[in-house]
């Protein structure tokens, strides 16, 4: 495979609508801000998309007249006020847009065909013990056209690109991961969008795993209920986002909450990096040591088996660790609140949670106001959907920093 530097956040350019195969083109600013409004709102009408925009009232029935003409845009149930005729609100129309996104993990990769309004319609998955360059890009291509196999022509032709969520620097985890230092070499200057690029006819973006995962929880989970807040997911490594004034702050080098390499002290008292406790493979390594198969870990992230002791033990240490990271971040940034997902079920997303709320309350916390705990809602999927999110956001919506200055 070629060799070139991975980029490190994706790239924030409008792309020519003359590319790739399908017909959608690139929306012009103003129809991505009505387009961005209704998707924060779930529905509005004309007269609130003027009022939040600031744009006239003709300019607004202008635009809509044409996304709905296109079909991005669907009409609701009208509604009575007191005076005057009903307003009708509109909606954004699921099947108007889709978009790949793709999930790299270090045991298993995902795939996903996502629709216009974030729901995922079609999935394969695929798990190994480590990942591997050439591997993964034939899982890509193979994938896609596979799930393109099931589309309708139609569907196809609204295939906005193809997003891929990463981890960054798999190299450096061999040992952790168990895989050989020299096969994890060979990630070392691989250019996964490039390669990609090169085989599809779709644009192709990319972004930091948990960069997206904190993306798919701002733009389809609590981030619509609230503005700022630190976001953490437990993945083979944990990692996570910040998000204020709704908006992902990636920071000035783009590994603002990447939360891992916080120190934290573990339960023999020694400082650690916050990873080497709150992170998934630190339950496989306590599987293996007690002579139980840590594979089903990888198989589906909603379909744990409760192991037991060894499980319980690992929440509790996570939990603890966790509680001494938020009180960390909460000192600093005054978050409203603090969300904790990961690649596991719900059950034991719950558990954790709770666990941590425990943990927090040992702790002296005077002087410190913590934000909000609450499980997140994007799920052991978050990552996916964070991916196929950014050919939306590069073709149709806008920075939700824009949004964030709209009138309430």
């Amino acid at each position: 495979m070629a060799e070139a530097t991975a980029p490190a956040i994706a790239p924030a350019v409008i792309l020519d609508p003359s590319g790739g195969s399908n017909q959608v083109r690139v929306r012009a600013y103003n129809e991505r801000l009505v387009m961005s409004l209704v998707r924060r709102h779930g529905e509005l009408s004309k007269a609130e998309i003027a009022r939040r925009s600031g744009l006239s009232p003709q300019t607004v029935t202008v635009i809509m007249r044409a996304l709905e003409a296109d079909g991005l845009l669907i009409r609701g149930e009208p509604t009575r006020g007191k005076v005057g005729q009903p307003s009708t609100p509109m909606r954004l129309n699921p099947d108007a847009v889709y978009s790949f996104g793709v999930k790299i993990g270090r045991r298993s990769a995902e795939l996903a065909v996502m629709d216009f309004v974030g729901q995922v319609r079609l999935q394969i998955r695929r798990i190994y013990a480590y990942p591997m360059p050439d591997d993964i890009v034939s899982f890509i291509i193979g994938g896609i056209a596979e799930l393109e196999g099931q589309m309708t022509d139609e569907q196809r032709q609204r295939i906005a690109g193809i997003g891929v969520a990463t981890p960054f620097e798999l190299w450096n985890w061999a040992a952790e991961v168990g895989a050989p230092q020299e096969d994890m070499d060979r990630w070392r200057g691989v250019d996964l969008q490039r390669e990609v690029s090169r085989r599809v006819s779709h644009p192709v973006f990319l972004q930091n795993d948990a960069t997206s995962a904190c993306a798919a929880e701002l733009v389809f989970g609590l981030g619509q209920r609230y503005p700022d807040f630190i976001y953490l997911f437990i993945g083979s490594f944990i990692g996570g986002g910040v998000v204020l004034n709704s908006a992902l702050f990636s920071g000035r080098t783009g590994t603002a909450g990447a939360i891992g390499p916080l120190p934290v002290q573990g339960r023999d008292g020694r400082t650690v990096q916050l990873l080497k406790i709150a992170s998934i493979f630190v339950l496989e390594n306590h599987l293996r040591a007690r002579g139980i198969d840590p594979r089903p870990l990888w198989y589906s992230p909603d379909d744990w088996v409760d192991f037991g002791e060894q499980l319980e033990t690992w929440i509790q240490d996570a939990a603890a660790a966790l509680a001494q990271a938020l009180i960390a971040a909460a000192s600093v940034i005054d978050f409203s609140a603090a969300v904790i997902d990961g690649g596991f079920p719900a059950w034991v997303r719950r558990r954790i949670v709770i666990a941590t709320r425990a943990a927090l309350d040992r702790h002296d916390l005077q002087g410190v106001i913590m934000p909000e705990l609450l499980e997140g809602e994007a799920g052991s999927q978050a990552r996916t959907i964070g991916a196929a999110s950014l050919p939306l956001f590069a073709r149709y919506l806008l920075d939700q920093n824009v949004l964030f200055k709209e009138p309430a």
